[in-house]
């Protein structure tokens, strides 16, 4: 039986083959960034329905574009779709994602699994000349609302806190920094963004061991106290942390190693953004989300602005008060896309009590 469905300017048959209309502005995104970059050779890894690889072949115009499934009926699937779309020209591969990872290079490599993309990340690390996109919806396992499997994932420990969805972003960015850094190479994220069940981060590629060395300066872990909330960024792969928060005095938790750098690149996103513009009407969600994205201030982690007065014993305001506020005293703050009552400063903890408790 064939089901036919529509997406960006690709027409799909998805019987028999995986395929989530939910993670549609994701490949719209992904459309938009490979048309930005200019990409002129690409893998899509995991194609299933080839939703992801086809669009960017017809819509950003990318020159080689490999769609693999190590499922025969994927990818006969994949043919179909291929032909069905004008788009013949594109490499149909039936294999383990691993074995051609390890066999060939490409530009760009990008990894939409079902489920975790930590066993493809080594591969995808050694196969990528120019960029790896990523997309995570083990959000549980890396948010630390599974602690062990988290652990066993991506050898980092997550701890759950208000601003996990931040902190499931750099444990997948710090894992996959990890393994570049295993073949000398080195990464610049240039868009990251939680959405709904999943993460999703574009990386830049920069080979040699010194690039490797310089991404590894990247690395840390973060503090965070059970008891006051407060939290601190401890720069380096060793963990130098003392266990005592010192707001309080109460027991800290440790979690880590994850990526502490940026995580935006605003040039970046500004020419994604003007590939979606000129497609509005089916991408407005995701120009509003790139615009939060671009906004956002480049120090890791945020507060939940209602946990905080809450903290403090004081009537919550609204969090762009609270952040002209900090902004006014010269402390850099921004609104994040990780959370609608998030609050990103660089603005000490101490601080931002005497700020709240003087509103």
């Amino acid at each position: 039986m064939v089901q036919i469905v529509e997406e960006g300017a690709v027409t799909l048959n998805v019987e028999g083959a995986f395929y989530n209309p939910r993670m549609k502005m994701n490949r719209d995104i992904g459309v938009a960034v490979a048309g930005a970059l200019g990409i002129s050779d690409y893998l899509d890894a995991l194609a299933a329905s080839g939703a992801r690889g086809l669009r960017v072949a017809k819509e950003a115009k990318v020159d080689h574009v490999a769609l693999n499934d190590v499922s025969p009926r994927a990818a006969r699937l994949l043919e179909e779709n291929a032909k069905r779309n004008g788009l013949e020209a594109c490499e149909i591969l039936s294999t383990n994602a691993n074995v051609l990872m390890h066999q060939r290079h490409f530009e760009a490599v990008d990894l939409d699994p079902f489920g975790s993309p930590s066993p493809f990340i080594a591969a995808a690390s050694r196969s990528a000349i120019g960029y790896i996109f990523i997309t995570a919806t083990d959000t549980a396992p890396l948010c630390g609302a599974h602690l062990k499997s988290g652990i066993r994932k991506y050898m980092a420990v997550p701890v759950k806190a208000e601003h996990h969805r931040e902190m499931g972003a750099r444990i997948l960015l710090g894992a996959t920094a990890r393994e570049l850094a295993r073949v000398d190479k080195g990464m610049e994220p240039l868009l990251t963004y939680a959405s709904e069940h999943y993460v999703r981060v574009y990386l830049k590629i920069a080979r040699g061991a010194k690039m490797a060395d310089k991404t590894l300066k990247g690395m840390g872990h973060l503090e965070q106290c059970r008891s006051c909330g407060r939290w601190r960024a401890i720069p380096g792969m060793a963990c130098q942390s003392s266990g005592v928060c010192t707001f309080c005095g109460e027991r800290a938790d440790v979690a880590g190693p994850l990526w502490l750098g940026p995580i935006q690149n605003r040039e970046h996103i500004r020419k994604t953004l003007a590939e979606l513009e000129g497609s509005i009407a089916r991408y407005d969600r995701a120009v509003r989300l790139l615009h939060l994205c671009a906004e956002e201030i480049d120090d890791p982690m945020y507060y939940d602005h209602h946990k905080l007065c809450r903290k403090f014993k004081v009537t919550p305001g609204s969090a762009e008060s609270l952040v002209e506020r900090l902004r006014s005293g010269g402390w850099r703050a921004s609104r994040t896309h990780f959370s609608g009552v998030g609050i990103k400063t660089d603005a000490p903890f101490e601080v931002l009590n005497e700020v709240l408790c003087s509103i």
